[in-house]
């Protein structure tokens, strides 16, 4: 029976089977171990791992089959392989759906795809089998082994027949694991070796950004780049923190070699290139090329002027600019500069370093400018770098009056010092005042050394030298003068000097020398040498009642070739912390000041030869309160204060003293400014201050102050010129009235005791009304305080946000003598300064007389500034 079984399964099997591959209508072949079959055999299901093949060639591997035949439909699940043997190709997937009817196979999960050198990945897959076309999507990866090629999408389409990749939406693709190109829907193809897209791209290397266009086609095997729209952007900081950008109409890029040739050019340089983010520098060209790190620029513009409708202020424009990455320079060849389109210079050929590099040899900008008695100057500095931590800038002058100037100033910057030193010479200088002809020069020289010492926040040695061999050289040269940072801040006054500077937690100590040249003296007299000096100071203690604090400072003072001054002086005071008294409103401190003065004198007019030792204190009550008041939209405060002051002891001698007294230094502690003795006697210092603003307006307020001094005795040794001296000292007051935002007013006085002697007036009142702006300063002494009068005044208006026009002048009162005019007209913008100056002095020192002139000044930003005068008498 079990034999008849077996028997009829195998009859049922092999007319299935013969069914299946006779029937002209049928066009799977199973291979199959297990089979379900339902629907009067419309349905067949395979089990059990198995193959399905096809008349034309299509093999399928999977673990589970499901035919309709009605529908001429198959779908298979389970480690998929797909073989096509006529197109060579293979795909896997974990799920398929074959319509043989339309010859198209829709799949998912793990699919992966061979062709020839072509492997896809994806999640979903559609393979149109007439036409030869692979549609994926989900985390596609693309790649062809041969031109190691990488392309990430959110879809990809493939044309098996012309070897053909298009991306849709989002695309990545790495080349030669070096180009990244991150576009959208782009085209590869295989055969021509081309990577193509229309829509904006970027290729990236080493983690930056290498180029950006609009429309490009990639040579693979070439490197070979053409595009359209290209944006360089170097995200490389050069040394100077720049970075710049480069744009381009079309072009082609050899990648490989790293060269171009593309047409309409335009390279912006960052705005803080030349130090004013108003700029914007750029460089314009009608086509460029770049060949072995030199890029050349044909029919080229370049201007630094902020970017509008208008024309420029200032351009170069140059057949060729060529820009030289491996000298970093900038070349010009047959170069006009133009001032407002209109030729003003021809420059044959001249270069000047990139401006994005920090330091190299080179000529820096040219200057036109004027000496107040040589003439007109030109100056053209050449900068060159010794080393990379040493550099020095050449200066030559040359005046139009056969004179030349020389200067030089060397750098060098080392790890833990710097020094700085600048010299000039200038021959065949003819003074006026003489007559003679000869060299005059000047060093100025600074050096700075960070010891580093051990336990210690700040320990540096300082060294300076300032040196002139004629007594009106900083004021002759101050124009030219004005280019280095050494210049002596006073054209009267040279120091030397060298001294160390030590700080911690604990103390502070300076010890030095000094040497101090007044230029106005006579050459005996001029010299005053304070060497050695030094001070030093610490905070003892410091709690909830007050500070004590200890200064010793000493120094051994030579003037006036024989006027010798040595002295030590110590100092201990007491400050306490301010005590509000809250039943009061009162706010009181005090302080306790003791001093310790040693002083040993040849040929002073204050100290004798003898030794002068003395020791003295002071004390020091304070105590002020503050009422305040809010009525309406007013804040009101009105403060009386009082200063107790008692020091029982004697004081040098200061009455000569040249010391002036104002509302904002009377309550001061050491208001007379002295070093070497405390004031002496017993004072009451009284005074009131009172102030009212507009809560709404803060702009407008009063300030009102008042103060007084009385004492029980005169004191002989108190500078007359305070009145502190006396036992009822001046009035001393001032105001300050914001009446709006266009007008202030101030006024510091100094009235005696009987009220019918002004000894001091000080008016100075501001008024400004839109574009107009007035300043007057008038300033009046008499009496003990003085024999002074002069009246200042500064207006200005601004015809817009570039034309602007100055007038100054001061006044002598007392000799009824101008000193000076300065009228000043000035147009302004981001890189261009021009202006028209009428200047008339009335000052006259030695070589400098009085002198009118009319100046016309031009600065083109940053390749050069001129300043000459058009009229001098």
């Amino acid at each position: 029976m079990k034999n008849n079984f077996n028997f009829f399964y195998f009859v049922i099997y092999l007319v299935f089977f013969f069914n299946l591959s006779a029937n002209s209508n049928e066009i799977f072949n199973f291979d199959i171990s297990e089979i379900e079959i339902s629907d009067n055999g419309n349905k067949i299901k395979g089990l059990n791992k198995g193959k399905i093949s096809t008349n034309d060639g299509l093999i399928i591997d999977a673990d589970n089959f499901e035919l309709d035949k009605t529908l001429n439909l198959l779908i298979a699940s389970g480690n998929i392989k797909i073989k096509d043997k006529k197109q060579d190709l293979i795909i896997f997937a974990d799920k398929i759906s074959y319509n043989k009817n339309k010859e198209i196979i829709t799949g998912e999960g793990n699919i992966k795809y061979f062709n020839d050198s072509i492997e896809i990945e994806a999640n979903k897959f559609q393979y149109f089998k007439k036409n030869q076309i692979l549609s994926v999507e989900e985390n596609v990866l693309a790649k062809d082994n041969l031109k190691d090629l990488i392309i990430l999408s959110d879809k990809i389409i493939y044309y098996k027949t012309d070897k053909k990749i298009v991306t849709k939406n989002y695309t990545k693709a790495v080349i030669y694991s070096k180009y990244e190109f991150i576009s959208k829907n782009v085209i590869y193809s295989k055969n021509q070796k081309e990577l193509s897209s229309n829509y904006k791209t970027k290729i990236i290397q080493n983690s930056q950004q290498l180029l950006g266009f609009e429309k490009f086609t990639f040579n693979i095997e070439n490197e070979m780049l053409k595009a359209e729209n290209i944006f360089f952007n170097d995200n490389i900081k050069n040394p100077k923190g720049l970075s710049n950008s480069l744009f381009l109409k079309d072009g082609f890029f050899d990648l490989k070699n790293k060269e171009f040739v593309a047409s309409k050019t335009e390279i912006k340089l960052e705005k803080k290139t030349f130090d004013n983010f108003d700029n914007d520098p750029r460089l314009l060209g009608a086509s460029s090329s770049s060949n072995n790190g030199v890029t050349t620029i044909n029919k080229g513009i370049f201007t630094s002027c902020k970017k509008n409708d208008d024309c420029p202020p200032w351009t170069i424009q140059a057949r060729k600019i060529t820009h030289d990455k491996n000298k970093k320079q900038l070349i010009y060849d047959d170069a006009l500069l133009k001032v407002y389109n209109v030729p003003v210079f021809y420059f044959p050929k001249f270069f000047h370093p990139d401006p994005s590099v920090d330091r190299q040899s080179g000529f820096l900008q040219p200057k036109l400018s004027n000496s107040k008695i040589l003439g007109s100057s030109f100056s053209l500095p050449y900068f060159h770098a010794i080393s990379e931590n040493k550099d020095y800038t050449f200066k030559p002058t040359f005046f139009d009056k056969n004179s030349q100037m020389y200067q030089a100033e060397y750098r060098q910057e080392n790890k833990n010092s710097s020094f700085v030193a600048d010299f000039g010479i200038t021959n065949k200088f003819k003074s006026s005042e003489t007559k003679e002809e000869n060299s005059i020069a000047h060093i100025f020289t600074d050096f700075d050394l960070n010891l580093n010492l051990e336990n210690f926040n700040y320990s540096k040695v300082f060294f300076s030298l300032e040196k002139v061999t004629k007594d009106t050289y900083l004021k002759l040269f101050d124009n030219i003068l004005s280019n280095t940072d050494l210049k002596p801040t006073n054209d009267n006054i040279l120091t030397s000097e060298a001294k160390l500077v030590l700080n911690n937690e604990k103390f502070d100590f300076n010890l030095g020398m000094s040497v101090y040249e007044d230029l106005q003296k006579p050459s005996s007299d001029r010299h005053q040498f304070i060497f050695p000096y030094y001070d030093f100071s610490t905070n003892l203690f410091s709690n909830n009642n007050g500070i004590l604090d200890f200064n010793s400072s000493g120094s051994n003072d030579l003037k006036e070739t024989n006027n010798l001054k040595t002295r030590v002086i110590n100092d201990i005071n007491f400050s306490s912390l301010d005590k509000i008294f809250y039943d009061y409103g009162n706010i009181t401190n005090f302080e306790f000041l003791f001093k310790n003065t040693n002083i040993v004198a040849n040929n002073d007019s204050q100290y004798d030869s003898n030794p002068d030792y003395n020791l003295s204190g002071m004390f020091v009550f304070n105590s002020s309160i503050p009422f305040v008041k809010q009525r309406n939209d007013y804040l009101s405060s009105f403060t009386p204060k009082i200063s107790l002051r008692v020091n029982p002891g004697n004081m040098n001698n200061n009455y000569e003293s040249d010391r002036v007294i104002t509302t904002s230094n009377i309550f001061s502690t050491n208001r007379l400014a002295l070093d070497e003795t405390l004031e002496s006697g017993k004072s009451i210092t009284y005074g009131v201050d009172y102030r009212t603003e507009n809560l709404n307006d803060t702009g407008r307020y009063t300030e009102l102050s008042l103060a007084s001094v009385f004492r029980d005795v005169e004191e002989k040794d108190i500078p007359k010129k305070t009145t502190l001296n006396k036992k009822y000292s001046n009035i001393f007051g001032s105001v300050d009235h914001s009446i709006s935002s266009f007008l202030d007013i101030g006024y510091n006085f100094s009235v005696n005791n009987d009220l019918d002697q002004l000894d001091y007036n000080a008016l100075a009142f501001n008024v400004s009304v839109n574009n107009f702006v007035t300043k007057f300063n008038f300033i009046e002494e008499n009496n003990i305080m003085g024999d002074a009068s002069s009246i200042e005044n500064t207006t200005s208006y601004n015809f817009d946000d570039k034309n602007f026009l100055t007038f100054k002048t001061r006044r002598n009162k007392k000799i009824n003598l101008t000193e000076y005019y300065d009228l000043i007209y000035e147009y302004k913008n981001d890189c261009l300064t021009a202006g028209i100056k009428y200047k008339k002095t009335y000052y006259e020192d030695r070589d400098l007389k009085p002198s009118e002139d009319l100046m016309f000044s031009i600065t083109l930003i940053p390749l050069t500034s001129i300043d000459q005068k058009i009229s001098q008498n």
